[in-house]
C-alpha cells in the first residue's frame, strides 16, 4: 500500500532531503512551502528520478492555513511532518515577534486544525535543541527547557503547546530533535558549505567567537532516515534526538576542512565577535533513537564533508553567484 505524506517546509534544507528520502521509498508525498520551488540545486528531490509522487504546494502558514488544511484534508495522509519555521538564532534578536507569529502563534492555529483530523497517525514535529541552552553532559529527551534566544524560546514554547495538545486532545504527535545538521544542498549562510566554497573562492568565513562552540554534526541522510522511523515507529508523545556521537568545537569543524582542501586555517578565517545569547554546548543522547527506532548514525563526518565537497564542485558556477547571506523574510 502506497503511504501519504504531507510534508510542511518543502523547501528548507531538511525538508526538501526528506521529501527525496519518501519518495525514494516509494510515498506519495505533498510538500508545502512559502516559497516558489528553488532552482534545482537546493532540491535533491529533483536530483534524480524517483519512483515516488510529489506535488508541490505554495503556501504560508502565517497566511494562507485554510489552503494548508485544505490540501491535508484533499490527500488524507497518514503522516504530517512539519519542518516550517522561522530559523535562525541571530536574526531572531532583531525581529522577535516574527519569530513568535511563525513559531508559535501560526503553528497553534495549525495544530488547532490538524488535531481534528482523525486520518492522521502521525504528525511529527521538528523541534530543535535549542530549547536546552547551554548544558553540561550528555541531554536526554526528558532534560528540561531553557531557552536563551527569542528563536528558541518561541521553538520551546510550541513544543509546550503541543504537550498539552497530546494530553487533551490525544492529537498523535512524535517531536524530533537533531543536532547541527549538514550536507549538500544546504545554504551558504550554513557553516560546513560556505566554509568549503569560501575556500575554493579564496575568500575567509567569519568565526564566530574563536568557534569555540561545541556540537554535533550529523549529515542529513541519517536525519532523514531517523525521521521516517520517528513517523512510522514512534509512540505518540515521545521526542527522539538524532546525533552523532562525535562533538567538535566548530573550530575543529573548520580546522577539517581546511586539511581536506589543503589550506592554512589562517588564511580561511576572520574571527569575528560572539553572537548573543550563542550556547556553548549541547550534547544530545540518543539511545531512544537506537533502541527504540533501531535508527544509527551512518555518515562520517569525514564522509559528509567529502559529500557536501562534491555538491559544491558540480555546482561551482551556480552556487558562486548564489547569495551567501540570510535573507530574512517576515
Amino acid at each position: 500500500m502506497i503511504q501519504r505524506w504531507v510534508v510542511l517546509g518543502s523547501n528548507s534544507f531538511s525538508g526538501a532531503h526528506f521529501v527525496a528520502h519518501l519518495l525514494a521509498h516509494g510515498a506519495e508525498v505533498a510538500g508545502v512551502s512559502r516559497s516558489m520551488e528553488e532552482q534545482a540545486v537546493y532540491l535533491p528531490y529533483r536530483w534524480n528520478a524517483t519512483p515516488g509522487k510529489f506535488r508541490f504546494l505554495q503556501a504560508d502558514l502565517n497566511r494562507d492555513l485554510d489552503a494548508i488544511v485544505g490540501l491535508v484534508r484533499e490527500t488524507r495522509p497518514a503522516y504530517v511532518v512539519n519542518f516550517a519555521a522561522q530559523g535562525m538564532v541571530a536574526q531572531s534578536w532583531e525581529h522577535p515577534v516574527h519569530w513568535f507569529q511563525t513559531n508559535v502563534v501560526a503553528h497553534v492555529a495549525l495544530h488547532d486544525e490538524l488535531r481534528q483530523l482523525p486520518f492522521i497517525k502521525r504528525y511529527v514535529h521538528v523541534g530543535t535543541p535549542e530549547v536546552y541552552g547551554t548544558c553540561t553532559g550528555t541531554v536526554t529527551e526528558d532534560h528540561p527547557l531553557r531557552p536563551s534566544t527569542p528563536y528558541a524560546v518561541s521553538r520551546a514554547a510550541c513544543d509546550m503547546s503541543l504537550r498539552t495538545f497530546v494530553n487533551t486532545y490525544s492529537f498523535p504527535v512524535v517531536t524530533t530533535r537533531s543536532a547541527n545538521v549538514y550536507g549538500p544542498g544546504q545554504r551558504l549562510y550554513r557553516l560546513i558549505p560556505r566554509c568549503i566554497l569560501s575556500i575554493r573562492l579564496g575568500q575567509k568565513i567569519p568565526l564566530h567567537g574563536q568557534g569555540a562552540s561545541v556540537r554535533s554534526f550529523i549529515h542529513i541522510r541519517d536525519v532523514a532516515d531517523g525521521t521516517r522511523r520517528a513517523a512510522l515507529h514512534g509512540e505518540v508523545g515521545e521526542c527522539f534526538h538524532f546525533a552523532t556521537r562525535e562533538s567538535l568545537s566548530i573550530r575543529e569543524v573548520v580546522e577539517r576542512i581546511c586539511r581536506r582542501l589543503g589550506v592554512p586555517f589562517e588564511d580561511a578565517v576572520e574571527v569575528v565577535g560572539e553572537r548573543p545569547g550563542k550556547d556553548h554546548a549541547y550534547l544530545l543522547d540518543t539511545g531512544r533513537a537506537r533502541t527504540r527506532l533501531g535508527w544509527s548514525d551512518s555518515v562520517s563526518l569525514d564522509e559528509g564533508i567529502e559529500d557536501t565537497l562534491s555538491w559544491v564542485d558540480r555546482n561551482l558556477d551556480v552556487l558562486s553567484n548564489e547569495p551567501w547571506e540570510y535573507a530574512h523574510k517576515p
